[in-house]
């Protein structure tokens, strides 16, 4: 790869990982607040089938990215991305806690309680995250590299929907048992949010699919890389 590719494809990698890290940061801070994704009134365990936390909403495009990573840049630069990720989220984390901490002025149009009531328990829901996506990232990476070297670098949306599908399960599973056990959300509700949050999950990563492809195309395209080629360093 000549320095005019070369520079182009970190400034790429670049580009994808900061949209993992505000998509990542994001999905933190507005969790609390829940949506009913379907037009249908369907009740499991007590629960509407189809209410989740507005956080998913960034969250799968993170699971989009990684994947697009681990296929044109590796295994390495895949998890590097993660490992900034857990960073960013740890350090809004630290400027979350000490903003609780200051007190706000008289004129201030989000006073103290205001702020405690939206952000209160960020700190919490940012260390149930940060252990559930610890896990599932990883475990995204590791099964999509099983599938793409079983395959030899063919049937792209196999290994997009498994290893979505699996780690999706994991990071859902892992920060509603969290979640539950720090009381932010009551024990009655997790079999519903956890059906819920699979389920929608599972759907965007089947939407994605095509995003892959055509990110994929174009990637192999611009930088004239062969079937299961990455760029290397």
């Amino acid at each position: 790869m000549n320095k005019k590719d070369k520079l182009a494809a970190d400034r790429i990698y670049l580009i994808l990982a900061a949209l993992f890290i505000a998509s990542l940061v994001t999905s933190n801070l507005i969790f609390q607040k829940f949506f009913y994704w379907y037009p249908f009134q369907l009740e499991v365990f007590d629960v509407k089938l189809f209410e989740v936390s507005v956080g998913l909403l960034p969250y799968p495009i993170t699971f989009l990215i990684t994947d697009i990573l681990s296929e044109i840049y590796g295994k390495r630069k895949a998890n590097e991305v993660v490992i900034a990720g857990i960073f960013a989220s740890f350090f809004s984390l630290l400027i979350i806690y000490v903003s609780k901490e200051v007190p706000a002025t008289s004129w201030s149009q989000v006073n103290d309680s205001t702020f405690i009531e939206v952000f209160g328990a960020a700190p919490l829901a940012v260390l149930a995250s940060m252990l559930a996506y610890l896990f599932a990232q990883f475990i995204d990476i590791r099964v999509y590299h099983f599938w793409k070297n079983l395959t030899k670098g063919k049937h792209l949306w196999l290994r997009n929907n498994f290893s979505t599908f699996s780690s999706q399960f994991i990071d859902t599973m892992t920060v509603l048992l969290l979640l539950c056990s720090f009381d932010i959300i009551d024990w009655n509700k997790f079999w519903g949010l956890l059906l819920s949050g699979v389920l929608f999950k599972m759907m965007i990563a089947a939407l994605d699919t095509p995003l892959l492809y055509a990110a994929v195309y174009a990637f192999r395209k611009r930088f004239n890389l062969k079937v299961n080629e990455e760029i290397l360093d």
